[in-house]
């Protein structure tokens, strides 16, 4: 009874640092946040002819090095180049020209190439399309394990409930934060697994302690009878 006591006081005490290194890495550094979502610089580049991305890759490791650089083809006949990254600078830009007009024979001048400046997106606009629909997911499992779970106390079964799946997302949160994983496409998946294994361990937790209640009811009755 002591070590359970002990183990129990453990993870509480695990889970309440995480928690708290959690909010401090989010206070100090905020979330890191996937090259897509962040304040970034792009520059495209018109060269005419078809070219793979791999070789664009190798360029741009060149110029940017230690950057992270997004690559994408645009235009309809995949002829042009978008190329993303944290920053660029003049000098950057000049090399990249440089080099592509080595790789692929074109004529292209930095003087006619742009640097856009694209905005961040906010925590909130990415997580905003799944709000109502996470939100009504989560009403309905609420509205049936506390029908399903009614013996062990309808009230009890929701307010645990509410606490373990909220508690599960907070400690996921900071992990995200403490590991410096970058919230991006992969996040919402994640929630939703973190989300269904919580649910699948709180089910069983529950048919345990209703299985449990059987078995002293009936434990009662037999005693009852004698």
């Amino acid at each position: 009874m002591k070590q359970f006591i002990k183990s129990k006081q453990l993870k509480i005490i695990l889970i309440a640092l995480v928690i708290i290194a959690g909010i401090v890495m989010i206070a100090v550094k905020g979330f890191n946040f996937d090259l897509k979502y962040q304040d970034t610089q792009r520059v495209e580049l018109y060269l005419k002819i078809e070219f793979n991305i791999s070789d664009i890759k190798n360029i741009t490791n060149e110029v940017f090095q230690n950057q992270k650089v997004m690559i994408q083809k645009v235009e309809v006949f995949e002829d042009s180049v978008s190329i993303t990254t944290t920053s660029i600078s003049d000098e950057q830009k000049s090399n990249l020209v440089t080099k592509v007009n080595e790789k692929y024979g074109t004529e292209l001048t930095a003087e006619d190439i742009t640097i856009e400046n694209i905005g961040h997106t906010r925590g909130r606009d990415i997580i905003k399309p799944y709000i109502v629909p996470f939100a009504i997911a989560i009403v309905v499992v609420l509205i049936y394990l506390g029908i399903r779970y009614y013996k062990l106390s309808t009230a009890k079964v929701i307010a645990k409930s509410i606490g373990i799946l909220l508690l599960t997302q907070i400690v996921l949160f900071s992990v995200i934060a403490i590991t410096r994983i970058p919230i991006g496409r992969l996040t919402i998946p994640m929630v939703i697994l973190v989300y269904l294994l919580t649910l699948f361990g709180i089910t069983n937790k529950f048919e345990k302690n209703l299985a449990k209640k059987k078995l002293e009811k009936e434990n009662k009755d037999k005693s009852k009878k004698k």
